[in-house]
């Protein structure tokens, strides 16, 4: 029997990848993943044998690689940011009961929201969530409940999937819904595009500017808490370290 090692690539480039990555993907037999996903793996494993499978079609991607572990293989499946994160870390152990023996490994990446939150500057350093966008898999419904309650605890969130050619116009509604949830106009905002990628850029506003941006599913999206402010033009939000004696700090 062989195994199945979740890889997290982190934003595109190799030197973003952590060491544990880059030893999986040389250590692997083949690489397994989204067609997009593969081209980030093959600088470190060029001549590794891959299998795709397009966006939509997880399921088939996660058995393949576990049907060739099955047969003793290393298999790498391959994620951008973390396996853990939106990833395919969760499906794998879901459907790996159908192939006993088979041992599944995950190792971890570098998250858009950490990455992009680098670009930015500071934009997490205090409490913050994540909140997909995309309604393929969670009812849009659950989605506005989770926004919603995320501005009413004033979190900072990083926003995935903010857009698609099937969802133009879902970051302004999630926008409205922030708005009307307790965030306010003037919340500091910021998003970054091909985080680590070849024609990566960044841009800040406000909330209600941000209403009117253009995403795309190469974006992520920050939005600040009432504490989040424009240092220069890094975006940050304080913890509070300044406001405390020595003692509690």
């Amino acid at each position: 029997m062989g195994k199945v090692i979740v890889v997290g690539l982190g934003p595109g480039s190799v030197g973003q990848m952590t060491g544990d990555a880059v030893a999986a993907l040389k250590s692997a037999d083949l690489i397994c993943g989204y067609t997009v996903y593969i081209e980030l793996a093959k600088p470190v494993a060029p001549d590794t044998p891959v299998l795709s499978t397009p966006m939509t079609k997880e399921i088939d991607r996660c058995r393949a690689a576990l049907a060739e572990a099955a047969a003793g293989k290393t298999v790498a499946m391959v994620c951008s940011g973390d396996a853990g994160v939106y990833g395919m870390s969760g499906l794998v152990y879901e459907l790996s009961g159908e192939f006993p023996g088979v041992e599944v490994e995950v190792v971890c990446g570098v998250t858009a929201a950490l990455s992009g939150g680098a670009v930015l500057g500071a934009p997490l350093v205090h409490d913050f969530c994540a909140i997909s966008l995309s309604d393929r898999l969670t009812p849009w419904e659950k989605i506005e409940r989770r926004l919603a309650c995320a501005a009413e605890a004033d979190f900072c969130i990083a926003i995935y999937n903010p857009s698609s050619k099937l969802r133009p116009g879902y970051l302004a509604k999630a926008c409205d819904i922030l708005l009307a949830s307790g965030k306010q106009p003037q919340t500091v905002c910021g998003v970054v595009r091909n985080i680590g990628r070849e024609g990566e850029e960044c841009w800040t506003g406000t909330l209600a500017e941000l209403c009117e941006h253009e995403v795309d599913m190469f974006s992520t999206v920050f939005i600040g808490n009432e504490d989040t402010r424009m240092l220069g033009d890094k975006m940050v939000t304080p913890r509070g370290y300044q406001g405390k004696p020595e003692w509690e700090k």
